[in-house]
């Protein structure tokens, strides 16, 4: 029998993800330079965390068309994303550009659904939804949008991106928080059924996970 081959550790989808890691610190060096009033350094600021928030995209997309996922890149891809989020978010409220309030709101539902991930783990898979991709997209725009200096009437622009980017973050949230409840509930009624025999840790889950996808 013919066993399938797992992708090399040293890829070029790893290869971006580690180079996102890698650039998190960068973009904190240029942000807290510029503080956010010097427009060279926050220009920096603003194109390193795009240029970061891009290669999500690209790896996760030649994790899927080579087939190059890997155990690194399930665990490292997430933690890239919510570091560098994170890290945006605390600076920019940190320099009074952004409220308190709405990093607190976006960083406890990117943890919690974290952690209803590994909560409904031996259940089932939780992946990420239309919803939690267009969540995304909004944080990178609303976010790259108030780290780059611009005229008075583009700047305007960002609460009102940064405003549509928290309502979807919260929906997308609560949906989340559904699903699980759902897929835990149907897994103990499956076990119930079955003699209260839960799958293996190799069996497959319930709804099967996309390879890298970005963070929900």
């Amino acid at each position: 029998m013919n066993q399938v081959k797992s992708p090399p550790l040293v890829n070029p989808a790893n290869v971006l993800t580690v180079v996102r890691i890698v650039l998190v610190p960068v973009f904190v060096l240029c942000a807290v330079a510029s503080g956010m009033s010097n427009d060279g350094w926050q220009l920096a600021a603003g194109l390193t965390f795009i240029v970061a928030s891009a290669t999500d995209y690209v790896d996760g997309w030649l994790a899927r068309a080579l087939d190059l996922v890997t155990a690194f890149g399930k665990v490292a891809d997430p933690i890239a994303d919510k570091a560098l989020t994170g890290a945006a978010l605390v600076l920019l409220s940190f320099y009074d550009e952004l409220p308190w309030w709405v990093t607190a709101v976006i960083l406890i539902r990117e943890w919690g659904v974290t952690a209803l991930r590994f909560w409904v783990i031996r259940h089932g898979v939780i992946p990420a939804s239309r919803g939690g991709k267009v969540k995304t997209a909004l944080q990178i725009l609303a976010i790259g949008w108030y780290l780059t200096p611009l005229p008075h009437g583009l700047a305007q622009i960002g609460p009102w991106l940064m405003a549509a980017a928290v309502v979807v973050t919260v929906v997308t949230g609560a949906d989340y928080v559904l699903r699980a409840i759902r897929i835990r509930r149907e897994s103990l009624a499956a076990r119930a059924a079955g003699g209260g025999v839960l799958p293996g840790p190799g069996a497959a889950p319930a709804v099967a996970p996309q390879a890298d996808e970005p963070v929900a």
